[in-house]
C-alpha cells in the first residue's frame, strides 16, 4: 500500500537513514536496517513518477507512455527536459562508476518493505514542481553558469571524480551544499530546503507507528530540523505553487529587440530610406548565423536552412525561437522514437549521447538559437545603429 499524506499524529518512532544515491554500502544499511527494525511504514525519498521510473527499470520494462517532441521544444519543457537528463546522466555516470544504478537504495528500501508487509510512503514533492520552482528562481546568469558546470563535467577525468561513500561525511557534504548555494541561493532554497520541509510534513503526517525514513544524505540533517519545529514548516499549498517567472530585466531587453528593429525599419521606410540593403544584411546575419549554430550543433542540411528561412522573422517575433523549427524538421529527418527517450539516461559519455537521436534534436534546437542570437546582436551595431543614423540625417 502506498500513501501520501494523512491527519493523523505524528509516529510513534522514526529512523531516519542518510544514503548516498550512489552507493553499495547504503543499499546494504538501508537493507539491514529495515529487516532488523521492521518498521509499520517505510517511507522513501520518492515522488509516484519517480518510484513508476524505478519500478519499471528494475522490471525491465521500457515506458509506454508516448512523447510529443515538438511539445516538449516548443514549450518551456525543454529547459527542464535538459536539467533533468543531464542531472540523470551525471547520476548515471557515477553509478556506472562504482557499479550501483541511481536509486537502488530507494528500490533496496521498496522491496525490504514488501518483504516484511510494511507499507510504503512516497515523501518527496514531485520533481516536476521542484525543477519548475528552481528554474523560475534563477536568474539568466545563475542558469547560464549551471549550465557551464553541467556540460564541464561531461570531460571530467576519472581521477577527478571524489570517492561516493565521502559525500556522506558532514564536512564534504558541506562543502558540497555551500558551493551550491552561493552559486544560486534562491535554487538552492527550492532544492534543498524546501524538499526538506515538505518531506518533514509527509513523516509528521504519517499515521502513528514504527517508521523507517531513507532519504538522501543531505537532507536528514533539515528534516530532522523542521519536525523538531513544526511550526517552521511552511503551507503545502505554499511549497507546491508555481509561481509565474518574474519579469526580468534581461526579458524585457529581449523582447524589446525586436520591437526597436520594426520601428527602425517601419520608420526608415515611411522617411524614403532605402532599407533594401540593411534587410538583406539583417537576413544574412541572423540567418546565416541561425543556419552556421545549426550545422555546428550537428545538424542536417534541411534542418540548417529551416533555421535560415525563419532566423530572420522569429527574431522579429519574441514568442517564437528559430531553433524550435530546426528542431522539428531535425526530429522528423533523424525519426527520434520513445526509444531514444528511455536510452538517453544511460548514456556513459559525450560520445554516446552524440549517437542517441534525442540529445541531437535538443542540440540543434539550442545551437540554431544560439547563432540567430548571435546574429541579432551582430545586426544592432552593423544594421540598426546605421538606420538610425540615416533617419537622423548623418
Amino acid at each position: 500500500m502506498i500513501f501520501m499524506e494523512s491527519e493523523s499524529p505524528k509516529p510513534k518512532s522514526l529512523k531516519i537513514i542518510g544514503t548516498a544515491h550512489v552507493s553499495q554500502k547504503s543499499i546494504e544499511e538501508v537493507k539491514e536496517t529495515i529487516l532488523e527494525m521492521e518498521p509499520d511504514v517505510v517511507a522513501v525519498e520518492l515522488d509516484m513518477n519517480r518510484y513508476h521510473n524505478l519500478k519499471n527499470r528494475n522490471d525491465g520494462e521500457k515506458p509506454e507512455k508516448e512523447f510529443n517532441i515538438r511539445e516538449i521544444i516548443k514549450s518551456d519543457q525543454l529547459t527542464m527536459f535538459l536539467v533533468s537528463g543531464f542531472l540523470t546522466y551525471m547520476q548515471n555516470k557515477i553509478g556506472d562508476d562504482v557499479g550501483v544504478k541511481p536509486g537502488a537504495e530507494m528500490l533496496a528500501a521498496i522491496e525490504a518493505a514488501e518483504q516484511i508487509g510494511a507499507k510504503v510512503a512516497l515523501i518527496d514533492r514531485d520533481i516536476q514542481i521542484t525543477l519548475k520552482r528552481a528554474l523560475n528562481q534563477m536568474s539568466l546568469w545563475e542558469k547560464l553558469k549551471f549550465t557551464y558546470g553541467l556540460i564541464a563535467s561531461f570531460f571530467t577525468s576519472d581521477e577527478e571524480m571524489e570517492d561516493i561513500e565521502k559525500i556522506k561525511e558532514g564536512d564534504t557534504l558541506a562543502e558540497v551544499m555551500e558551493y551550491f548555494q552561493e552559486m544560486s541561493p534562491k535554487a538552492y532554497n527550492v532544492l534543498v530546503n524546501e524538499r526538506d520541509a515538505y518531506m518533514a510534513r509527509m513523516l509528521l503526517d504519517i499515521p502513528e507507528g514504527h517508521v523507517v525514513a531513507v532519504v538522501g544524505a543531505g537532507h536528514q540533517s533539515g528534516i530532522k530540523k523542521y519536525m523538531d519545529n513544526p511550526q517552521n514548516i511552511p503551507a503545502l499549498s505554499e511549497l507546491l505553487k508555481i509561481e509565474k517567472s518574474k519579469v526580468s530585466i534581461s526579458k524585457v531587453i529581449l523582447f524589446s529587440i525586436p520591437v526597436v528593429f520594426v520601428l527602425i525599419f517601419f520608420l526608415a521606410f515611411l522617411k524614403g530610406v532605402n532599407i533594401n540593403g540593411s534587410l538583406i544584411q539583417f537576413i544574412l546575419l541572423t540567418g546565416g548565423l541561425g543556419f552556421l549554430g545549426s550545422l555546428c550543433a550537428g545538424s542536417k542540411l534541411y534542418s540548417a536552412i529551416t533555421a535560415f528561412i525563419v532566423s530572420p522573422v522569429t527574431v522579429i517575433h519574441p514568442l517564437l525561437a528559430s531553433g524550435w523549427f530546426a528542431g522539428i524538421v531535425e526530429a522528423k529527418l533523424r525519426k527520434v522514437s520513445m526509444e531514444d527517450l528511455a536510452e538517453l539516461p544511460k548514456c556513459d559519455g559525450f560520445r554516446e549521447l552524440w549517437k542517441n537521436k534525442l540529445f541531437r534534436v535538443l542540440l540543434v534546437v539550442v545551437g540554431a538559437n544560439i547563432g540567430t542570437s548571435i546574429g541579432t546582436f551582430l545586426a544592432i551595431p552593423n544594421v540598426l545603429w546605421p538606420l538610425i543614423s540615416k533617419l537622423m540625417g548623418y
